[in-house]
This record gives C-alpha cells, sequence and structure tokens, in this order.
C-alpha cells in the first residue's frame, strides 16, 4: 500500500498521558520514533541508550524528552517507576549483521529483551519491539508473518538469530498476542549516519554520485534469477516505519507483523532515485560483492503486510521508493541535517 509522497500529519495526542521509554532512542529509528512522539505532542519519554563517542547524539538536537538512562542502568532506574510508564517501545539492539561474537549478541539482542519483556507484561505496560527482516534468511520460506510459520524460518546471520530467538521465546510463552513484534524491512532516512557500515546503501552511494558521477552496486550472485543490479529489496523509508510503529501504542493488537513497503524495488531503481535527488544523469557499474557477504546475502525481500495493513488501516500507507529517496537527498544529505 503506497500514498503519494507528502509531509506526514500526525494526529496530536494528549502530552499528559504516562511515560514511553523508547531503547536505542538515540540511534536510527529510536531517534525517529522520539521525533514523532514530539509531533504527536508527547515530550514524557525516557531514552535508554549509551551515547558512546560516536555522533549519535546529534540525533537527540532539538527533541523534548526528560532523561536518557545508560543501557546498564536501565533495569534499576525502571524499578519505583512501573505507576509512571504506560508503554516501552524497544529498538535497542546491535543491528550489524557481520557481528561474529554470538555470545555478545545473545545478551545484547536476546537475554536483555526477554528481561525488558517480562517487566513489561508483569507491569501491564505496552510493550513494542523491534524484530527484523533478517530472520527470513534467504526467504525460502516466503516472507510472511504468521505465527504458525515461524519455526521454519532459518536466518543467515547470528544477528537475525538473535533477533528470532526471541520471537520464538514470546511464541513458546504464550505472550506473543500480549506484545507487539516488528519485523522491520530495508529501513533509510535522516539519522541514520552514525551507523557507519550498517547505515543504509543511499549514504554509501551519495558521495561516488557526487564525486564520480557513478554509483557501485554488487553483482548479482545468481544470475540465472536476477542481472546485476536487478536483486529486489522492500525498501521503506524511516518516516513511515515510526509512524507505523507509533501507531501501534493506540491500539490493542498483538504478535509479529511485517513493517515494509510491501512493493520490491531493485537495486538499480533506487540508485536512479538517488541520481534524481540530485538532478543528475544515471551511471552504474558493478563490482564483486565482499567475501563477508557471500552466502549472507538476500537477493529478495519482499514483505507480507497484509496484517499490519489490517491492524493500521491508513498509517499502513507508505510513500513511494522514488518520492522517499529524492526527499532524503535533497532534504537530510545534501544539507547534512537530522530529522
Amino acid at each position: 500500500m503506497q500514498m503519494q509522497s507528502k509531509e506526514h500529519i500526525p494526529k496530536k495526542r494528549n502530552p499528559s498521558e504516562k511515560m514511553i521509554i523508547v531503547t536505542g532512542g538515540a540511534g536510527f529509528i529510536g531517534s525517529a520514533t522520539v521525533r514523532y512522539l514530539n509531533d504527536l505532542g508527547i515530550s514524557q519519554i525516557a531514552i535508554v541508550d549509551d551515547l558512546g563517542s560516536s555522533d549519535k547524539w546529534k540525533n537527540l538536537v532539538g527533541k523534548r524528552f526528560t532523561e536518557i538512562v545508560s543501557i546498564k542502568d536501565c533495569f534499576a532506574w525502571l524499578q519505583g517507576r512501573e505507576k509512571d510508564i504506560g508503554a516501552i517501545i524497544h529498538l535497542g539492539a546491535s543491528a550489524n549483521t557481520v557481528e561474529a561474537d554470538a555470545d555478545f549478541l545473545l545478551e545484547n539482542n536476546y537475554r536483555f529483551t526477554v528481561k525488558l519483556a517480562e517487566y513489561a507484561l508483569k507491569h501491564n505496560h505496552r510493550f513494542i519491539y523491534a524484530s527484523s527482516a533478517a530472520t527470513y534468511g534467504a526467504g525460502l520460506e516466503g516472507f510472511s508473518d504468521d505465527h504458525a510459520r515461524l519455526e521454519l524460518l532459518h536466518p543467515l546471520n547470528m544477528y537475525g538469530y538473535s533477533k528470532h530467538l526471541f520471537d520464538l521465546w514470546a511464541k513458546s510463552q504464550g505472550v506473543l498476542d500480549q506484545i507487539v513484534g516488528l519485523k522491520y524491512f530495508n529501513v533509510f532516512g535522516p539519522n541514520e549516519k552514525h551507523k557507519g557500515r550498517m547505515s543504509s546503501a543511499i549514504t554509501k552511494m551519495l558521495p561516488s554520485a557526487l564525486q564520480d558521477g557513478c554509483i557501485q552496486l554488487f553483482k548479482s550472485s545468481d544470475l540465472a534469477q536476477y542481472g546485476h543490479g536487478e536483486q529486489k529489496r522492500d525498501f521503506i523509508y524511516v518516516k513511515d516505519v515510526v509512524k507505523m510503529t507509533c501507531a501501534f501504542l493506540d491500539n490493542s493488537a498483538g504478535g509479529i507483523f511485517n513493517i515494509g513497503s510491501a512493493a520490491a524495488s531493485t537495486w538499480n531503481a533506487l540508485a536512479h532515485a538517488v541520481f534524481k535527488g540530485l538532478q543528475r544523469p544515471a551511471k552504474i557499474t558493478y563490482v564483486d560483492m565482499p567475501q563477508d557477504l557471500v552466502g549472507k546475502y538476500q537477493n529478495f525481500t519482499l514483505a507480507d503486510t497484509s496484517k499490519a495493513q489490517r491492524a493500521l488501516k491508513e498509517a499502513a500507507a507508505c510513500i513511494p521508493l522514488e518520492a522517499a529517496v529524492v526527499e532524503y537527498v535533497r532534504n537530510y544529505l545534501i544539507p547534512q541535517r537530522t530529522w
């Protein structure tokens, strides 16, 4: 489901409502969520995140919130605040798809999420968490968010597996319908610069397009099915992602939901959209894929968003890819602005 490109104007909420916890609130999707909540009139927000020595802090400039809590202090800080909290949006995790330390991912992405979910369930807080489209692996079992198919999924990397483990835990505990798990597909947009290699491909395309007038894409690893640059992904703008995420604060829907644009676009189309944003002619060359991605690369993703569309209605509509990329390039990347 897609709509014409225009800035979404959210319906204002009562600013006196209970506090919303946003873990990973200084990160990419997290800081965009804080911005969207602010636009709804909400400033009773506690951010759980570690800023470290990166430029992640810049994502918080101009945003309204009440507190920043270190990840290591999270559970101590929560104690005694049970009556003040209305919801937890858990977006904090290591999103490094080539992370080799499996124990770190288990602790950071799986066990921490289990503990936070148990806290939310015990105190009847709305719990919305980020799963991942990486749980689908190569997509051999499709991209359906049907709970009955969870055990069939085979993630290609440990990051995806760490996310998958929590989905399975929630199902085994019988609590999956009491919480909301969101499988974000290929998200791009403002506030992602600090992610470095894990930022969207658009951030890597831009310097080359500006300096050399050319964008490099990976050669196809499966030419029988996909030509060079014709591999397809479900790309979705971060503004649409946070609109959908926050819409779950206002309903009682539970379970796992795919959050995607419901359209599979080629890398070639993405590159052409970048050139359109720059108002330059398109030129694309193709290079070999890095060895650490071989066998772990998704050649095709397409979210089945039928469940999300039923739960969110008009909030599930997305800006078309080209319009979103042009806005991102012209309004944020070129002027180096956050949202």
